[in-house]
């Protein structure tokens, strides 16, 4: 008898409009799932996949947005929590508004669309939840607290998460990004200048936008598309790793702070960036 085929997946994916969402978004559509790409520019969500209009951050649109999907397909097997950004400077002179903003997409959002998201793969007796994180969820960096903050709380939210639903047939997956070929890094060193002007840290700061400025301007990280196929992987695998290291230099970089001691690790970063504010004055 021939083998039966398999049902496509219905694949939600968030801050599908650019950069790691927009390539995953596209890979899984050709892959011959409906894919639905969430994201408040609808306008730039590709070809092959379906617009979702989602603002992360607001409860009545996350309803809106799920209410939707469910309707037109009647079941959810692959959330893809992809949406987030990073805004760097200081603990001390990041306002705190941009603080609660930055945990509201970065977490907030994320919980309150996985909370609805649940119910739903539990009925099915099936389902799949992918968390986007980030090496900065393992390890941190100077003048990226909010950053951060937010990803060591999306590693705890999705090891928890992964316990309280296996029981229920859901699988929690969890992608830790190195670096990529983004405009984040360039965003990044922009905030950092924005947030660090006029204060004590001016000067330190300053070499560390460099830094990612040079870095993500001039150097050949891998592309985008690196990470979009590992969590393509992470959604379709039969059996996926619990965690995903893609990207430029992530593994060294988890291994390199699992070696080093704290105070050394400070110290090399601290210098640094320290080294890097000298030569540009």
């Amino acid at each position: 008898m021939p083998m039966k085929k398999a049902q496509p997946k219905v694949i939600l994916v968030t801050g599908a409009s650019s950069g790691i969402g927009k390539e995953a978004a596209v890979l899984l559509a050709g892959a011959g799932h409906k894919v639905y790409g969430a994201a408040r520019r609808t306008a730039q969500i590709p070809e092959g996949v379906t617009p979702l209009y989602l603002d992360i951050s607001d409860e009545a649109s996350i309803d809106a947005a799920l209410e939707t999907l469910l309707r037109e397909e009647g079941r959810l097997d692959v959330l893809v929590n992809n949406a987030g950004y990073g805004y760097f400077g200081a603990l001390e002179t990041v306002p705190l508004e941009e603080g609660r903003k930055q945990m509201d997409v970065n977490l907030f959002g994320m919980v309150s669309l996985t909370r609805r998201v649940i119910p739903v793969m539990r009925s099915q007796g099936t389902g799949r939840i992918v968390n986007v994180s980030s090496v900065a969820g393992r390890m941190c960096f100077c003048f990226g607290g909010w950053y951060n903050i937010s990803k060591y709380a999306v590693e705890a939210f999705s090891d928890v998460l992964r316990m309280e639903t296996k029981p229920f047939g859901t699988q929690v997956v969890i992608i830790e990004p190195g670096w990529a070929q983004t405009e984040w890094g360039l965003i990044a060193a922009a905030h950092l200048r924005e947030s660090s002007a006029g204060t004590i840290y001016e000067d330190m700061a300053e070499g560390e936008a460099s830094l990612l400025a040079y870095a993500f301007g001039h150097l050949r990280f891998p592309s985008p598309m690196g990470v979009a196929k590992a969590v393509v992987k992470a959604s379709l695998s039969r059996r996926p790793r619990l965690r995903y290291h893609p990207g430029g230099g992530g593994v060294a970089l988890l291994v390199l702070r699992k070696l080093l001691p704290s105070r050394v690790w400070d110290s090399l970063l601290v210098s640094a960036l320290r080294l890097m504010a000298k030569k540009k004055k």
